[in-house]
């Protein structure tokens, strides 16, 4: 029986004048890639331009959304309503979805950065905790499955 593995990187976290990463070597190395949504990482440009490389390279790609909070990369605790969660979660979504369409590749399952994953671990209000993972069902039709 043969066995294979996805080999996944989070890449397009450029922002503007500052590159992070070496997204084209490691396109050359991975079969998916989460690729950041510009709320912690990443500008429209260095997405776009992730996005065509990806397809470029027949590597599978996904929505890595986050918090606005770009001074923390997406990894502090940001206190926001379930409904502006759930609106920015959508937005970015759809932004990225677009941009991945105009590079050549279809926009496969969201993953959740580091913060949001953490704040449903911790939060003890449950209504708290999960309207991430309404926004990403409603986002994706329902067809998001867990990847956390």
């Amino acid at each position: 029986m043969g066995y294979s593995v996805d080999l996944n990187s989070d890449l397009g976290e450029g922002f503007g004048a500052w590159t992070l990463g070496d997204d084209d070597a490691m396109l050359e190395l991975v079969t998916s890639a989460n690729i950041a949504c510009g709320f912690h990482a990443g500008d429209p440009t260095t997405l776009l331009a992730t996005c065509e490389s990806a397809a470029a390279r027949g590597v599978r790609i996904g929505a890595q959304v986050g918090y606005r909070d770009l001074a923390g990369f997406g990894r502090r605790f940001i206190d926001v309503s379930p409904k502006d969660l759930t609106a920015d979660v959508i937005y970015q979504i759809g932004a990225l979805d677009g941009l991945a369409r105009v590079g050549g590749c279809l926009l496969g399952v969201p993953r959740r950065r580091a913060g949001a994953r953490r704040r449903a671990e911790r939060c003890a209000d449950e209504q708290r905790s999960r309207p991430g993972d309404r926004a990403l069902d409603e986002a994706t039709g329902g067809a998001r499955r867990c990847q956390e």
